[in-house]
């Protein structure tokens, strides 16, 4: 069930003191010996990814959280509970591909100290299927026909068909995936909805929550019980900070050793910090503009077409991003190896209005368009706290009027925009329009947010698009193991995408980490940046 999220921007911060043993001589007088000090601006919704799916969630649980598998060098599954990834060449998946056997470490404990063992394999994925639950989705899992456990180090699940995103979906931190979770602290539960766990979590990683704060801070420490050993940083804190703008001021006077991710917008500024420095890299990520096709108006496909000849791309680029970003009509990015060339949408006003005029949408006595009784007034949702999206809107806003068409601007705080029940803005469909970013992984699985199935509360295709031939060529993509194979479902996907207009792509992101370079063996990659986290130090 890997998903893509929103990039979100919020801070960790450590503040405990290192073991006097250890020496801060060669060390930048800001530093704080191994501790680090990190943003990526909004708050927590909760600490359990079962619930909440917020990149910045994503990351605090690659840290602290059981998983079957993490993400390489390259952005792809490696073991971490499980021995092997299985595959049809090590005969781990069956010759038909309906049957994935994972092989568990011995000797893991979870950070109380308990022991880890198939039970608690077998527990995690009864509760993703317990309807119950306020899961962020069940795609892949509703396949899980039975579960076998052959030995307390063997599980065996069971599938009613292949599923190629299995590895991605299956307990493993290249997405917003649910994770391990501990029998012996919640087999007694009703659900999981809103139970003392989900406030403090217990995982097997190499930090341990030690403490949530609300609307503050979440602290980590190191945990000594991780299988791998004790990594070399001793405590992490994430605490809230609403602004970017406050976290590049924090990063100038080193009261942060990291922003990540950084936006394009603060690049420059970012480069130009004595003792820090920056990485950028492609990413997997995209802004984009998301219509509910379910709502008047942006139902209509003249509408959304008309809408996205309307959007100077190239403006928002250089003004907003200072020419970081390209623009793109594909959702995924040059950098993706799914990608595939699609010709780029101009910016044409006069090509927008012909397009509504031909629709039968004619302005009315205000300039804005209407018809058959519905005025192109539309509400547009968006993350509160971001600079550089209110900058976006106001150009948008300003081609729009030009179009004919209004937007009535709503703000809302990250865990409200994106809660996955009925209270979310997006979930419940309260937008005609809703600007955000999705952060999408390697294996090219788009039906999380575009396949008829993943309409809420089922999913988050919260556009409600439903393309008969792009449903069939991600049903296609999901039953092929090979990934040369799948390639070409992902072509049809993207290009029906690009038609339809259920979505208009804003840009593809540059993944950018700004950094105390006293921080030594920081290999981030670009799905699960804190994945290779045993060897950092500061």
């Amino acid at each position: 069930m890997k998903r893509p999220l929103i990039a979100v921007l919020a801070v960790l911060i450590v503040t405990a003191a290192a073991p006097a043993a250890r020496s801060q001589a060669a060390r930048h007088p800001y530093t704080i010996p191994h501790v680090l000090r990190y943003a990526t601006g909004d708050d927590i919704a909760g600490l359990n990814p079962h619930l909440v799916s917020t990149l910045t969630l994503s990351y605090l649980s690659s840290l602290t959280m059981a998983w079957l598998v993490r993400s390489g060098p390259d952005n792809g599954p490696v073991p971490e509970l499980a021995l092997e990834v299985p595959t049809l060449q090590n005969h781990l998946i069956s010759p038909d591909g309906k049957t994935i056997t994972y092989r568990l470490r011995r000797g893991v404990k979870w950070s109380d100290g308990a022991p880890f063992d198939a039970d608690d394999v077998a527990f995690s994925i009864k509760t993703v299927q317990n309807p119950a639950n306020n899961e962020v989705g069940r795609d892949g899992w509703d396949l899980i026909s039975k579960v076998d456990e052959p030995d307390k180090y063997t599980i065996v699940l069971h599938l009613t068909k292949r599923y190629a995103s299995y590895a991605f979906t299956f307990f493993s931190t290249l997405g917003a995936n649910p994770c391990i979770l501990p029998k012996h602290l919640l087999a007694g539960v009703a659900t999981i909805n809103d139970i003392p766990y989900d406030r403090l979590p217990i995982g097997i990683g190499p930090f341990r929550y030690t403490a949530w704060r609300r609307g503050d801070s979440v602290e980590l420490e190191a945990n000594p019980l991780y299988f791998r050993g004790r990594p070399k940083l001793d405590r992490i804190v994430f605490k809230v900070v609403p602004s970017r703008n406050t976290v590049i001021t924090q990063l100038e006077t080193h009261e942060l050793d990291m922003w990540l991710q950084a936006t394009a917008a603060y690049y420059a500024r970012a480069k130009a910090i004595p003792g820090d420095a920056v990485i950028r890299q492609p990413s997997f990520a995209y802004d984009h503009l998301d219509f509910n096709l379910t709502h008047p108006g942006v139902s209509d496909p003249a509408v959304r077409e008309a809408l996205r000849y309307a959007v100077d791309r190239e403006s928002i680029r250089e003004k907003i991003h200072f020419g970081l970003a390209p623009v793109s009509d594909n959702v995924l990015g040059p950098g993706h190896p799914d990608y595939h060339a699609i010709p780029l949408t101009p910016f044409d006003l006069a090509k927008a209005k012909a397009i509504l005029d031909a629709a039968g949408w004619k302005p009315g006595p205000d300039g804005i368009r209407a018809k058959d009784g519905v005025r192109l007034s539309l509400v547009y949702a968006l993350a509160s706290g971001s600079a550089d999206a209110d900058g976006i809107v106001e150009l948008i806003r300003q081609t729009w009027q030009q179009l004919g068409v209004a937007i009535d601007v709503r703000h809302y705080p990250p865990p409200l925009l994106f809660a996955v029940t009925s209270d979310g803005i997006l979930a419940s469909g309260k937008f005609d329009v809703a600007m955000y970013a999705w952060n999408l992984g390697i294996d090219g699985d788009l039906s999380g947010q575009f396949s008829c199935a993943m309409t809420p509360p089922n999913g988050q295709n919260y556009l409600r698009w439903c393309d008969p031939k792009a449903e069939q060529a991600m049903q296609a993509f999901k039953l092929e193991y090979d990934a040369a194979k799948r390639k070409p479902y992902d072509f049809i996907v993207t290009d029906r995408i690009a038609s339809q207009v259920p979505t208009i792509v804003l840009d593809i992101r540059d993944f950018i980490v700004a950094y105390n370079n006293d921080l030594k063996n920081f290999h981030p990659n670009a799905v699960s940046p804190f994945d290779d986290i045993m060897n950092v130090d500061i």
